[in-house]
């Protein structure tokens, strides 16, 4: 009788040890399940759209450096002390000021694309501006913060075989309006009238 208890005492002891390890097991996937799940719901996500661009093209029978003369004295610019302003002061009484007051576009910055062909042997006349109205470009991003693609606007003037300047940028409107938002599109629509008024003045 006491043989017989003895051996199940070490069943159930046995049975125990076995129970507490299947336990342990469960506990430690269980965690390691969650982070596998937790590692699937915080992968990117990446969506496509097939997007319509109006293309322009301004040809001149002037030369590059007469267009480019005409295009940087007409559009300035832009002032650095407006930037820190904006963006660093907040001060609106100057925003307002410049959107009443300051010119409809400025030149945000020039790259000069000509000059990095001078690694393929030969150098040409091709700049890339960019242009545009911080404080236009403000009643967009309110709106639309995505919208920060495309301004200020991209522009190329180069000098093709004849000699004579050509600029060619995306129409605006047509940029922007894949955000499908009404009150960015109105300002679009300004830009669009602004930058062809800017560009066809330096190129007659």
């Amino acid at each position: 009788m006491g043989e017989r208890c003895r051996k199940r005492g070490c069943h159930v002891l046995a049975a125990a040890r076995l129970l507490m390890l299947m336990s342990g097991l469960f506990m430690a996937l269980v965690p390691m399940t969650a982070q596998s799940a937790g590692s699937l719901q915080e992968k990117p996500t990446m969506t496509k759209q097939t997007i319509g661009i109006e293309h322009i093209r301004i040809g001149s029978v002037k030369s590059f450096a007469d267009v480019r003369g005409a295009l940087e004295r007409s559009v300035p610019q832009l002032d650095p002390g407006l930037i820190k302003a904006i963006e660093v002061d907040g001060d609106v009484a100057r925003a307002n000021r410049f959107k009443e007051q300051g010119p409809e576009l400025s030149i945000f910055q020039v790259r000069d694309h000509g000059a990095l062909l001078r690694i393929a042997g030969k150098v040409r006349n091709a700049l890339q501006y960019e242009i545009g109205n911080p404080v236009t470009a403000s009643l967009m991003t309110r709106h639309q913060l995505a919208a920060a693609l495309y301004a200020p606007i991209r522009v190329v003037l180069y000098e093709n075989d004849a000699g004579h300047g050509v600029f060619e940028y995306d129409q605006p409107s047509t940029t922007f309006g894949q955000f499908g938002d009404e009150q960015v599109t109105a300002v679009t629509r300004g830009l669009d009238a602004a930058l062809a008024r800017a560009l066809l003045g330096a190129a007659e």
